[in-house]
């Protein structure tokens, strides 16, 4: 058996591929096995030598998915024998991408690992709707949350979540809108909240802007799907002013800003 050789946990951001960081596009070409998440986008798995090996391990809600276990197992199968492994995750592999669980198997067998970060997609939904997740006076805190949690875990307490930061990130949640919508409303928020949801961030990046209220029946109305992001609080508003990708008309949108 060959001596074990270093794994990359790369974040692959969240989808356009000219968000890849220069270090995870160099070290992609240096891979004899890329393991890659569903929605890693095919011209970011392009950067691979064509001769590395290519094996989707992607996890997709409600769909016959890799089980973590076998991941993990692979990866380190792959690096005893030598082999200069990649793992590539969508957005960045510590922000809700189980790096920190193939980390902790890596570890265990005594694998050598090396973190890239990568944009998450929560940042990137934001960015690209022209929302400033923090301004000063309107937003000094922001918390990303999950809105689907591991089997066994304790739920996440949406009442609670409303009064813990100005402006909440929440991932993987459109399939539960309604119960957040729900939890949050009884822990505080007011019905009027300006609201979010992007779906494909970066890529078709299809907005629904609401209030919080609304959000279900919107994202409903407008066949939303995931994987999306929800941002939630009163900066979302500031997308009004900030949008700086054209609309289908060409046109930027004109509003006052605060």
């Amino acid at each position: 058996m060959n001596c074990p050789s270093k794994v990359y946990l790369i974040g692959a951001g969240p989808g356009d591929p000219e968000l890849l960081t220069l270090k995870a596009a160099r070290l992609l070409q240096t891979a004899d096995i890329l393991f890659h998440d569903a929605l890693a986008n095919p011209r970011i798995l392009d950067l691979a030598r064509p001769d590395a090996q290519r094996v989707d391990v992607g996890k997709r809600g409600g769909r016959i998915s890799t089980p973590q276990l076998s991941i993990q197992a692979q990866m380190i199968h792959a690096a005893q024998r030598g082999l200069q492994v990649v793992r590539l995750k969508g957005g960045d592999p510590f922000i809700f991408g189980r790096g920190g669980e193939e980390c902790m198997a890596l570890r265990a067998a005594g694998i050598a690992y090396e973190i890239v970060p990568g944009i998450t997609s929560g940042m990137a939904a934001a960015a690209y709707a022209g929302v400033p997740l923090t301004y000063r006076a309107v937003s000094q805190s922001v918390l990303l949350v999950t809105g689907h949690e591991a089997p066994g875990a304790a739920p996440v307490d949406w009442r609670r979540m409303a009064g813990v930061a100005d402006t909440l990130v929440i991932y993987m949640g459109v399939e539960r809108v309604e119960k957040i919508r729900d939890g949050l409303l009884a822990g505080g928020l007011s019905p009027s909240t300006p609201a979010l949801a992007v779906e494909w961030a970066t890529l078709q990046q299809h907005e629904v802007h609401s209030t919080l209220a609304d959000l279900p029946a919107q994202i409903a109305r407008n066949g939303l799907k995931s994987p999306a992001i929800l941002v939630i609080g009163a900066v979302v508003e500031m997308s009004a002013c900030l949008s700086w990708r054209p609309s289908g008309s060409g046109a930027l949108p004109q509003a006052a800003c605060l």
